[in-house]
Formats: C-alpha cells, structure tokens, sequence
C-alpha cells in the first residue's frame, strides 16, 4: 500500500468532493452497505485506507469475504491469470467444476452444487428448491434470521415490534403483505416452539431454513440436533445458511463444528475469496430438480444467472480453499479471536458495562445488554446508542468494523488485536456510562 499522509495532511478535498458526488448521484449518499462517510480506496492484509489516505484496521472485510485478507497474493495471482483467458463465458467452466468437486469434498451436506452470484440469490433458491422437492409452499425460518435480501428472505429479520409467532412481518417497503401467509416464524433456540410449529404444520412445510449461529447468537446444545431429527422424521428438507459460516468456522463449516449434517447448505462470502460468487449445494435427490431430464418439466426449477461461477470469481474461491485447506490454516485465527473476546469481556466488566461479547472466534461483537441473549427478542434489550457511539468512536481511532459485527482473518495478527483492543478501551472511557476509574 501507497504511504500514508502524515497527521494533518489528508487530501480532505477530494475525499469532500467524492462524498458531495455520492451524496448527489447515490440515494442516502452510499451504496446501502455501510453508512458511514467513508470511502474506502484500497485494502492489502488487515488493513484498508480511505480515500483521503487514512489507515484503518479492518474488521469489516468487506462484510466478510476477506477471510484471507485484502489482495491475498494467491488469490490475486490466481485472479489475473484467469482474466488473460476471459472473464465470463456464459458455459460451464474447468474452474467452476473444480470449485464444485472442491466443496462436494469439504461440506458434509453437499453431493452437488448449484453457483450463484449473491448469497441472497443462493437463499432464495434454496427456499425454491424445498418448495419443488416437496411440493408445499410453506418455510419455517427463525425470528431474526438472515437469508438475504428477497421477499422471502426479508421477513421476520429484524421486526422492532414483534408480532405474536408464528405470524411473519415484511422488514422492507414493496414486499408483498399475502407473502407472509407461506411463512412460518419461531424463536431461535426454542426447541419446544419449533417443534410445535414443525409438527403441526409438518403437511405445508417446503423446509426449515436456520443460520446456524444466529447472526452472533450460538445455538443451545442439541437444538439443531432437535431440528434435524424432527425435519427427517416429517420430510421436511433442514437448510442451513452458511453464507456467513461457510468455511469460516472451519474447512467443513458450521455443519462440521456442531455435527449437524442439513439436506440444503447455501454458501458465500468466503466462497468467493472476495468476488461475486454464492452456491446452493445438498442432497443428490434434491438437487435434481435443477437438471430437467432427471425429473420432468412439471418439477424442474428453472436458474439462470449471466455470472453464475463465472471463471475469475471461481479461481479466486479456488485458491482461497485451497490456502485454507492447509493443516493449521484456522489455528490462528481461532486463538486470536477467542483472545480478543476475552480481552473485550474483561474491559466491559472492569468498566461495568451492561454488556457481553456474543459469537464465534472469527465473528463476533459486544452486545449492549445484560442477561442470557438466545434469540432475536433477547437482543431488542441492546441499547443501540452505546453501540453507536462505541462504533463511531473505534473508526475514529483508525478501527473499521460493521454496525454489529467484527470479522477476523487470517491476515489479522496481535498488533491488530492490540490496535482494537486499545481504541475500544478509550470508547468505553468516552461513554457516560463508563466507569472511568480502573480505565
């Protein structure tokens, strides 16, 4: 990366510039992602710089694809190699069908794969593909559950008023009310709701959709067990939604870590080692119903998708696997971020915060409120302003994460660490609340 401008000495006009251009030809100013005044002009390992030149640790990752860091030279390598041979093609391509041979071997739940672009594309899908292999309409999702940015997939995400369950509300203007009647909405880690929910509608439910970690919220001991065993038991495809923890909690994923095998896994983020690239992948009899000549028209699902494992993104997911592939590629970051998160449990109690540290070693966050936090209704308790200002003031030290969550790499060291660590230590001293002696 370029040096950086000494303190003082930004280029503060033409960042000035940029943000009046954004704020006049961009609705809200950005592109909907992060809505912080900051534009980002380049990144290598854990670190990123804006476009005035100044340095911030990344946490953010680009929401986080960047498992290996920004310009991994292996995966930037592997990148231009393959656009010398050609971008796109619109056919099937030797990397993408080695990508795909490359996860049937890593995730347990996956005989075949299916590319996409986008993680929300991959989860819609997977909730069409429920729907063609079992002939019902209905899909049982999880109260603050993700799974991307369709109608289906935005229902029940974040509601700030909850209705009675299983009742499920549309989180966005121009959703359809009616589509709400094929979903069904329970409260993550109630293993008796869901149940109940499961075996009273067992008849109409397509599938069971669930982010196996919630978001930052882990799930109970044996209730995804629960889910795998009841959704078998009835039929009913189990899809877990690994856009997030797909090869991140490890080479098998989320799947492997709490040895729960689903019929239907969606896959991104790391996937792509930082290019547009997202997979259903499951079940050979379930999968079928994307290949015509196996299963009729009447249940064939239709999928097209102009960039769908296009080359450039598929070598880039190739060699991001295979770097992770690598005996001990996960050995440090899985010991760097248990030690942060201790680190960070330890400050907000020293400074008596109500606050805990929710998640996994490669993903997590303070979470603003006290008492266990099980579900999506436990975290409405979050006093969002202090998350706010803690947020503000880490990216004014020169530490760059999301609205709620911080991402770890490969690429992030101790130096890092102690950077976050550092600037999170003076944003609780700046907080009203903060006890200030022992900081």
């Amino acid at each position: 990366m370029p040096a950086a401008p000494a303190p003082g000495q930004h280029n503060e006009m033409d960042e000035a510039e940029l943000l009046a251009t954004a704020r006049r030809v961009l609705p809200a100013g950005h592109f909907g992602n992060l809505e912080a005044e900051i534009v980002v002009a380049s990144g290598e390992g854990a670190l990123v710089r804006d476009a005035a030149g100044r340095e911030y640790v990344d946490f953010l990752l680009g929401s986080g694809p960047m498992f290996l860091g920004h310009a991994h030279p292996e995966v930037t390598a592997a990148v231009i190699a393959q656009i010398g041979r050609g971008s796109t093609f619109f056919a099937t391509n030797p990397a993408g069908i080695a990508l795909a041979a490359s996860i049937v071997e890593a995730v347990p739940a996956a005989e075949q794969v299916r590319f996409f672009s986008s993680g929300t594309e991959a989860d819609m899908y997977a909730m069409r593909l429920a729907r063609a292999f079992t002939g019902r309409r209905r899909i049982l999702k999880f109260e603050g559950g993700y799974h991307g940015m369709s109608e289906y997939g935005l229902m029940s995400l974040a509601p700030r008023r909850p209705p009675n369950l299983p009742t499920a509300v549309p989180d966005s203007a121009g959703i359809p009310a009616h589509l709400a009647e094929d979903m069904l909405v329970a409260p993550f880690n109630d293993t008796a709701a869901a149940l109940g929910l499961i075996e009273a509608h067992a008849d109409q439910i397509a599938g069971v959709m669930v982010e196996p970690l919630q978001r930052l919220i882990p799930p109970r001991p044996g209730f995804l067990a629960a889910l795998r065993e009841a959704t078998a038991r009835h039929g009913i495809p189990l899809i877990f939604d690994e856009v997030v923890t797909g090869f991140r909690f490890g080479y098998s994923g989320a799947q492997g870590l709490y040895g729960v095998t689903p019929d239907i896994v969606t896959l991104g983020k790391i996937l792509g080692g930082g290019f547009p690239l997202a997979a259903v992948a499951g079940r050979a009899e379930i999968m079928a119903h994307f290949d015509r000549a196996r299963v009729g028209e009447e249940r064939f699902l239709m999928q097209v998708g102009t960039l769908s494992g296009n080359p450039v993104a598929a070598v880039a997911g190739l060699a991001t696997l295979d770097v992770l592939a690598r005996p001990g590629a996960y050995d440090g970051v899985l010991a760097l971020g248990a030690a942060i998160m201790s680190e960070l449990a330890g400050l907000v109690a020293e400074a008596g915060i109500p606050a805990q540290v929710l998640g996994h070693p490669t993903v997590f966050d303070v979470v603003y409120a006290e008492g266990e936090i099980a579900n999506h209704r436990d975290l409405l308790r979050q006093d969002r302003s202090m998350q706010a200002h803690v947020n503000r003031a880490l990216r004014a030290a020169g530490v760059l994460k999301g609205e709620s969550k911080i991402y770890l790499s490969t690429a992030h060291g101790p130096a890092h660490a102690d950077r976050l660590l550092t600037a999170f230590r003076a944003a609780l001293r700046s907080l009203p609340r903060a006890g200030t002696a022992s900081l």
